[in-house]
């Protein structure tokens, strides 16, 4: 799981405060800094689902597959602070964790190639709906300090293959699929972690084992 982070051109020449009427960097002591690089850092995830299938005909399935989903990621910040009593800038580096609890709910089309003995190899491609649960989590649990927060629905495109293996009494499948994010997910705030990004999507690389 990562983010797709877009920013705003010149974003590093833009100054953000600390002062009574201004808290742009809310979790920091600096006077003022600016943001010199924002990373997202992938991490690994958990899924668990059910499968939900309809044969449209010798190679075409219907299905739907809702799962639970539970994740993390991470932005790294590097910043530029700057204090009154200092004229040389101090490098920090920072990280906020995001943590996701994913229910989706995805439709997919499957085509399905010709068996070869026991095998039969197959694309899909569809869409799926997704619900955070824990989108804001963290702001219940701690508003003393500054948090990224994403918003709680988006919508992606899915596209994958994978192998079914038959067996005497089940099918047994491998599938690697990417899923990405359509939308704008950030939630756009006045602190120095949002306003320097135009836009962050989600993506979703996933290996599954299905059984049937």
């Amino acid at each position: 799981m990562f983010f797709t982070v877009k920013t705003y051109p010149g974003y590093q020449n833009i100054m953000y405060y600390n002062n009574d009427s201004v808290q742009s960097i809310p979790d920091q002591s600096c006077d003022s800094a600016n943001l010199y690089n924002v990373e997202p850092k992938p991490a690994l995830g958990f899924v668990i689902g059910i499968i939900g299938n309809l044969r449209l005909g010798d190679h075409f399935d219907f299905r739907f597959t809702p799962s639970l989903t539970f994740g993390e990621r991470d932005l790294e910040y590097t910043l530029k602070s700057y204090n009154d009593y200092s004229t040389d800038p101090e490098i920090l580096l920072v990280t906020k964790n995001i943590q996701s609890t994913f229910v989706d709910f995805p439709l997919l089309i499957k085509y399905k190639g010709n068996r070869i003995q026991n095998v039969r190899p197959y694309i899909m491609a569809g869409a799926k709906y997704s619900i955070d649960l824990a989108s804001n989590a963290k702001k219940k649990a701690d508003n003393s300090a500054a948090h990224v927060f994403i918003n709680r629905k988006d919508v992606y495109a899915i596209g994958g293959f994978g192998f079914d293996f038959y067996t005497a009494y089940f099918k047994f499948g491998t599938e690697i699929s990417m899923s990405y994010g359509l939308f704008d997910i950030l939630k756009h705030d006045n602190t120095i972690y949002t306003q320097a990004i135009e836009r962050m999507s989600s993506r979703i690389f996933q290996i599954s084992f299905t059984f049937e």
